[in-house]
């Protein structure tokens, strides 16, 4: 992946899947404040609700890849349970 800095290669399947699940979850994120900005920069209400849509959309996804990185990652989850979210 581009932000890896250890040797690809070397890495588990495992965990190379849960590095392209975390880099998706990023990218949703970015998606959705992308969605945002445009959203609140347009003055066309039907461009506005289909960004709004699509801005849904990306959440959605986002919460798919968290559910994912909790159920492949133990320690993640283990550290959602502590912080009470």
């Amino acid at each position: 992946m581009g932000t890896y800095e250890e040797n690809w290669e070397k890495m588990s399947d495992k965990s190379k899947d849960l590095e392209r699940a975390r880099q998706s979850f990023i990218e949703e994120f970015e998606a959705i404040n992308w969605y945002e900005q445009r959203i609140e920069g347009t003055g066309d209400p039907e461009l506005k609700k289909i960004l709004e849509h699509n801005r849904d959309e990306e959440k959605e996804h986002a919460a798919l890849l968290f559910e994912y990185v909790k159920k492949n990652d133990p320690e993640q989850a283990d550290a959602l349970k502590k912080s009470d979210l």
